[in-house]
C-alpha cells in the first residue's frame, strides 16, 4: 500500500505551475480555459483551467479548488491529479459530477506568492464592494509594524516591540484577529482583501455561470490550504458565512474531523471576504464548503515568511541573494516538499474526496 502511494506521489506533485498545468491539461476532459491578464516570471501567459467529469446534467456536483492562495496551489493540483489519474471519475453516479478547477489565483501559483496580480489575498476579496468596507482597528495600529520598513536592524526591532506589546496588552486572539481577518486599507500589507474584485474572483463567478451551478440541486465545495496546524494534518474547517448550519451539513457529510470558527474549533480565525461568502449567496442550504488545510510549520515561520514576502514586494531591487532566499523561505512554508508530507496530503484528499459523495 505505502509503496503504491510513494509512486503517486511522484506522479502528483510538481515543482513548478506550468509543470501542475501542463500535467492537468493532460489528464483533464473537455478542459476550459480562461486566460490570466497577469503574466508569469518569464513574461508567460497564465491560466485557470477547469474540467468536468460526469453527467452534464448532474444534481450533485463536487468542485476541487486548488492555488485559491497560489503558492498553496502544489498541494491542491497534486490533490486533482491524483484524483484524475487513479480514474475516481469511473466511480461517479449517475446523478454525480465533479468539476476540477485548477489554479484559481495563477498568478500566485506561477510566482510562488499568496497574493493575485492585484497584490490582494483572494480568501478576504469576496466582500461587497458597494458596501462599507469592514474595518479592522487592530490592523491599523499595527500596519508599518507588520510589514516594516526594514527586515533587519534598529527598525525592525522596534516593530517587533511593538507587536509583541499589542500581543501582551490585547492577547494573541486579538492579534491574530488584526492580522488575519482581512484589511482594506494597506494595498502593500498583508492579507489585504482588495479594492474591488480581483480577476481571479471574476473568474470563478464566469465558471459557476458557464458550468451552471447555480442550477444544482446540491454543490460540495473542496478548496485545498496549507500553512495552518499539524504538520501534514488536513483539517476540514467551515466558514463563517454558511453558520452553524453549513458547519453541520458538512459535519453529516465528512464526520467529527469538520472544525467551525463560531465553535472555536477551527485553527484558523475567522476571516472577511472569504470565499465561501460566494457560494452561500450563490447556493445558500444546496451548498456544502470546506477548506481542506494542510499543515506545515510554526505560525510565527508564517508570519515572518509573509511579511519578507510583501516586503520584498515594496522593495524589489534588493540584493538577488536576499530575494531568492526570501521567496524559497515562503515556498517551502507552504509547499514542504518531502516525502512524508506529501504522502499525508495525497491520503487525507482522497478520503476527503470520497467523502464528497458519500
Amino acid at each position: 500500500m505505502r509503496e503504491g502511494i510513494i509512486h503517486d506521489i511522484s506522479e502528483s506533485f510538481s515543482d513548478t505551475y506550468f509543470e501542475a498545468r501542463q500535467t492537468f491539461l493532460e489528464l483533464g476532459r473537455s478542459v476550459k480555459s480562461y486566460k490570466s491578464p497577469a503574466r508569469g516570471p518569464g513574461g508567460e501567459e497564465l491560466f485557470t483551467d477547469v474540467a468536468w467529469f460526469g453527467n452534464p446534467d448532474a444534481r450533485h456536483v463536487g468542485v476541487l479548488i486548488s492555488a485559491t492562495h497560489g503558492v498553496e496551489g502544489y498541494c491542491g493540483s497534486a490533490g486533482q491529479v491524483d484524483w484524475m489519474r487513479r480514474g475516481t471519475a469511473s466511480s461517479l453516479g449517475p446523478s454525480h459530477a465533479m468539476l476540477l478547477i485548477h489554479a484559481l489565483n495563477p498568478f500566485g501559483f506561477a510566482w510562488n506568492r499568496r497574493v493575485t496580480e492585484e497584490g490582494c489575498d483572494l480568501n478576504r476579496n469576496f466582500v461587497d464592494f458597494s458596501q462599507p468596507l469592514p474595518a479592522n482597528p487592530g490592523y491599523d495600529e499595527l500596519a508599518d509594524h507588520l510589514v516594516p520598513a526594514l527586515i533587519s536592524g534598529p527598525v525592525f526591532e522596534a516593530s517587533e516591540r511593538a507587536i509583541e506589546k499589542f500581543r501582551k496588552d490585547k492577547g494573541e486572539v486579538a492579534f491574530q484577529i488584526a492580522r488575519k481577518a482581512g484589511q482594506y486599507s494597506y494595498a502593500h500589507g498583508v492579507f489585504f482583501g482588495g479594492f474591488g474584485p480581483s480577476h481571479s474572483r471574476l473568474t470563478l463567478e464566469r465558471i459557476a455561470d458557464d458550468f451552471s451551478l447555480k442550477s444544482r440541486d446540491r454543490v460540495v465545495i473542496v478548496d485545498a490550504h496549507t500553512g495552518l496546524g499539524p504538520f501534514g494534518y488536513g483539517e476540514l474547517q467551515t466558514e463563517q458565512p454558511s453558520g452553524l448550519a453549513g458547519y453541520e451539513r458538512a459535519l453529516a457529510m465528512f464526520g467529527r474531523s469538520v472544525t467551525s470558527p463560531d465553535l472555536g474549533t477551527s485553527s484558523s480565525v475567522p476571516i472577511r471576504g472569504c470565499i465561501d461568502e460566494f457560494w452561500q449567496k450563490l447556493l445558500d442550504e444546496r451548498h456544502v464548503y470546506v477548506a481542506l488545510e494542510f499543515g506545515t510549520f510554526d505560525p510565527e515561520n508564517g508570519r515572518r515568511v509573509l511579511r519578507e514576502d510583501h516586503w520584498l514586494a515594496k522593495n524589489p531591487e534588493v540584493d538577488p541573494e536576499l530575494a531568492q532566499a526570501i521567496r524559497l523561505r515562503l515556498r517551502e512554508h507552504y509547499d514542504p516538499r518531502s516525502e512524508d508530507w506529501r504522502e499525508m496530503i495525497l491520503w487525507r484528499s482522497r478520503q476527503v474526496h470520497r467523502q464528497m459523495f458519500s
